[in-house]
């Protein structure tokens, strides 16, 4: 990690957002137009945060052979603007104990701090396909269909296990979205988030995340449009009893709502 990346010193300000993807992945605009909204909203650190490379094609993904190219324009970007400190992240995707936070490529990557999320799930009928379950709703019940029986209970367990293997493999300094898998599973059988095995599922991930004592982002994307962060402000208000770092990052897609959101989740906090 390089020295210019000081959680607690960025988190003494609430000028920040450390979760954004741009052209390299799935984000739509370029790391130039993501840096100057920056600069016009008086932020103070950014961090670009590409979805990292994975063992096999996505639309979403950063391409491998990307990765030299990004770091070279976040040094640009560096050089070009004097009131943002510019941090050149990661969203690395933990597919299991083979692909993760913790793999040794990723460790030999030049970057000043990384996310950790899960999207992908191991296909139900053949657990060497990795199937998107963060994607549009409607597309994650076409998912169930096709990939998974129709067991919205494994998918799930599945997700909020994972989860828990990628906290206590570690690796990673912020762990994305915690419980993003709610809102498609609640998209696809209404009442699921208030089911026992929901929360017991998800309630040994904040157990293991606790333990872990890793930051944990609270997450904005969805809020305008659904009404709900990630994780959701029961979760929040646990994970703030339990003493455990949090930020608020709005894990932007676009330019113009690099803060969509942000002022609500900050003032829970």
């Amino acid at each position: 990690m390089k020295k210019t990346f000081d959680l607690d010193s960025i988190l003494s300000t609430s000028r920040y957002n450390l979760h954004s993807h741009t052209q390299f992945c799935d984000g739509r605009g370029t790391m130039d137009q993501f840096a100057r909204a920056a600069a016009d909203a008086g932020i103070l650190h950014y961090g670009f945060t590409p979805h990292s490379p994975v063992p096999f094609d996505t639309p979403c993904n950063m391409k491998a052979d990307d990765v030299p190219a990004y770091l070279a324009e976040v040094e640009r970007i560096r050089k070009k603007y004097d009131t943002v400190q510019f941090y050149a992240g990661m969203e690395i995707d933990y597919l299991g104990p083979d692909w993760g936070p913790a793999h040794p490529y990723f460790a030999g990557l030049d970057l000043d701090y990384s996310i950790g999320s899960v999207h992908f799930l191991p296909a139900k009928s053949d657990p060497s396909r990795f199937i998107d379950v963060d994607g549009r709703p409607e597309r994650f019940v076409q998912y169930m269909h096709e990939y998974f029986d129709d067991d919205i209970e494994y998918v799930v367990e599945e997700f909020y296990r994972r989860s828990s293997a990628m906290v206590r493999a570690g690796g990673f300094d912020i762990l994305g979205h915690l419980d993003k898998i709610g809102a498609n599973a609640s998209y696809y059988l209404p009442g699921i988030e208030r089911r026992r095995r929901y929360l017991d599922a998800l309630n040994a991930l904040v157990d293991d995340v606790i333990a872990s004592g890793v930051c944990v982002e609270i997450n904005t994307k969805s809020l305008a449009q659904t009404g709900r962060l990630f994780p959701r402000e029961s979760v929040v208000a646990r994970l703030y009893r339990a003493h455990v770092p949090l930020l608020v990052n709005s894990d932007t897609h676009y330019p113009d709502l690099i803060n969509a959101g942000r002022p609500y989740a900050l003032s829970l906090l």
